[in-house]
């Protein structure tokens, strides 16, 4: 599984296959080095998460691991997993819930509250509502604070403005 997915999010798809099957084994390979999307998939309820950056070897490894019921957690990802453990402050990200966490991704992506109501089968005003309770639970007023957050906490890594 990759938390990158188009549409609803790779964590909404963990969470909505371990509801129709409790016994799914989901092992996340992505891109994100980020130990909030390790985080949020492990919350969703995946059993592993490696990053496409790790040998290829570690992944076969880490299939096998999580194929017998055991948890298989790259380097890195151990490394950022220990490093948020060890801040003093909890993220107020690790706050929300993992279909918040998908709700925010698509507010920073860009989308409007139709097209993510669509994704999610829910209506805009539900999606205005997870808006309002991201936003209060990061403690950010505007929809521009929650982009700023978005670039801190490294949910957004670049920004592309339109040509003028």
């Amino acid at each position: 599984m990759d938390v990158s997915l188009p549409g609803r999010g790779g964590i909404d798809a963990i969470r909505q296959i371990r509801q129709w099957d409790p016994a799914a084994r989901l092992l996340v390979f992505s891109m994100h080095l980020n130990a909030t999307f390790a985080l949020q998939a492990f919350r969703a309820g995946a059993k592993g998460f490696v990053t496409k950056s790790s040998p290829p070897e570690l992944l076969v490894r880490a299939v096998c691991d999580v194929a017998a019921g055991r948890v298989a957690i790259c380097p890195e990802i151990s490394e950022a997993l220990a490093r948020c453990c060890l801040e003093d402050d909890a993220s107020a990200i690790d706050t929300l819930s993992p279909r918040e966490f998908e709700i925010l991704r698509m507010l920073l992506d860009g989308r409007s509250a139709e097209e993510i109501a669509a994704a999610f089968n829910l209506s805009p005003k539900t999606v205005s509502n997870y808006h309002y309770a991201i936003k209060s639970k990061l403690s950010v007023s505007s929809d521009v604070e929650l982009v700023f957050f978005g670039l801190r906490s490294g949910l957004i890594t670049r920004v592309d403005l339109p040509n003028s």
